[in-house]
Order: structure tokens, then C-alpha cells, then sequence
């Protein structure tokens, strides 16, 4: 019997499909190769077309499909400079990907996502990882510079913090903003949650952006809510319906041991 297919746009730009398969765990492999002929010399900084093989097969993680766990499949290309002393070799560097890490950017997205009103803990149980695979993730998010011309509107920015380690009070924040078409991106990380930190990201945003911004959603950390009046006037701050509901459900535990303390 015949198994019903559908075509689901890949969304890397600069690679050719090869082919897929479904392994015996149910894992989803996509054998690709990149269609890009050239690459920046590692040492020159000039962009060089001599091609001088490849590496090794590399499986990278990528986005789920129908929830089953993804990897992208592929051999780097090498280039040789011919200018440089010595005609070095460079390996092709690739926009969806980041050398030495085991993931897509776009799986490190996804797993920033993910993050937002859970733990660390959490999410690596949902997606088969390790704790330190999902702390990469986030960490190879800190300090990354945002590329603000992607963006006409932001509508909505979230201040979410996540803690680093479980038990310890070491903190980052995720800001991510609300699109006109409901697409929720993320677009920084936050090395600490301090208000001169988050004072500082809000400045970085450019005065047409800002004047874009409706609503700044957080929870009622007041670094947060200081920054915001500071640096974004007239947008309107709405506190996180999941931290106001943890805060009802705090009052209520309280109340409940209180009663039964006098019972």
C-alpha cells in the first residue's frame, strides 16, 4: 500500500536536497549539499573559489517534523586562497549554521522558544537532549548582535528570564517580540537580568522600531518594569499571565498551610 507524502519547504537558503530517510528510531535525516562556490579566507578575509574538497559527514539537529527529531546531513566544502602564503584551506562557512555546534540556528531558536515559562530541565526531556546541549544553546545566543533591519514592526516585546543552573539564582533573559503576522522571533539574550542590562539592549533598539512597540510583556520583576517606563514611553506594560498566575497559586498554597496551622 502506498504511503501518502506531502512537501514541506526545507527553508535553508544556498542548499540542494539529496535525499531523506526515516531511521528505525524514527529519526528524520535530510542528506543535503550547499550550492554556494565560494567562502571568506580564514586568513585574508577575501572570498576565494578555488575548491579543494570536502570534510567529513556531519549530522546537524534540526527543526522537528510531525515531532519526529530532525538532522540535516551534509559534507563541508573546503576552498583553497590563492593569495594568501602558504595557499591555505577554509571551510565554507554556511548561514543557517554555526561551526562547532551540534545544532541548526534555527534549532537553537526553536529551543530558546521553548524555554520561555519553563526550565531547562523541561525542555531537554521534551527534546531528547541533555541539559548541557540546551544550556549551549542558550549560551550561544548571549551577546549575539541583532540585525535590526529585519524588522518593520515589533508590536509586542516579551522579557522572559531563565535560570542557568538549578538551585542557583544566575539568570539570563530572553527578549522576543510579537510580529504583525503572529510570528514570535527571538531577538536577543541577555547575559544578566540587572536593569542597567536591559536598559542598555532597549536603547540599542532604533527610534523607528521603538515607535512600533505596543505592549512590553514581563513578569513583575521591577528591573523590568523600570527599564521599560525609562526607555519606552509609551508603550503599555502587561505583566505575564503565567507569573500572575504562579503568584495566585503561591498566595493560596500559603493560605491553605496557614488554615491548616490552626486546624
Amino acid at each position: 500500500m502506498a504511503r501518502a507524502q506531502v512537501t514541506i519547504p526545507l527553508d535553508i537558503p544556498n542548499v540542494r536536497v539529496l535525499g531523506t530517510e526515516i531511521t528505525p528510531k524514527g529519526e528524520v535525516i535530510i542528506t543535503v549539499e550547499s550550492i554556494k562556490e565560494e567562502t571568506v579566507c580564514r586568513r585574508c578575509g577575501k572570498m576565494i573559489r578555488k575548491f579543494h574538497g570536502h570534510d567529513g559527514w556531519m549530522s546537524i539537529r534540526y527543526l522537528p517534523v510531525f515531532g519526529r527529531p530532525t538532522y540535516l546531513r551534509y559534507r563541508p566544502k573546503r576552498y583553497q586562497c590563492q593569495e594568501c602564503e602558504g595557499k591555505p584551506t577554509t571551510t565554507q562557512t554556511l548561514e543557517w549554521y554555526n561551526s562547532n555546534s551540534p545544532h541548526s540556528i534555527a534549532y537553537d531558536e526553536h529551543i530558546l522558544l521553548q524555554l520561555v515559562n519553563a526550565t531547562i530541565e523541561d525542555v531537554a526531556m521534551k527534546e531528547g537532549l541533555g541539559y548541557d546541549s540546551v544550556l549551549g544553546a542558550l549560551e550561544r545566543q548571549v551577546d549575539e548582535k541583532v540585525n535590526w533591519s529585519s524588522y518593520t514592526k515589533l508590536k509586542t516585546l516579551g522579557l522572559d528570564e531563565i535560570a542557568l543552573k538549578k538551585g542557583h539564582r544566575d539568570f539570563v533573559v530572553i527578549v522576543t517580540a510579537r510580529l504583525e503576522d503572529e510570528r514570535v522571533v527571538i531577538l536577543g539574550v541577555l547575559a544578566d537580568r540587572l536593569k542597567d542590562t536591559v536598559v542598555d539592549f532597549l536603547r540599542s533598539i532604533p527610534e523607528r522600531l521603538k515607535k512600533t512597540i505596543e505592549t512590553v510583556c514581563s513578569d513583575m520583576y521591577d528591573g523590568y518594569i523600570e527599564a521599560v517606563r525609562e526607555e519606552l514611553k509609551s508603550s503599555q506594560i502587561v505583566i505575564d499571565r503565567f507569573h500572575v498566575t504562579r503568584s495566585y497559586r503561591d498566595g493560596v498554597d500559603e493560605f491553605r498551610k496557614s488554615e491548616l496551622k490552626i486546624i
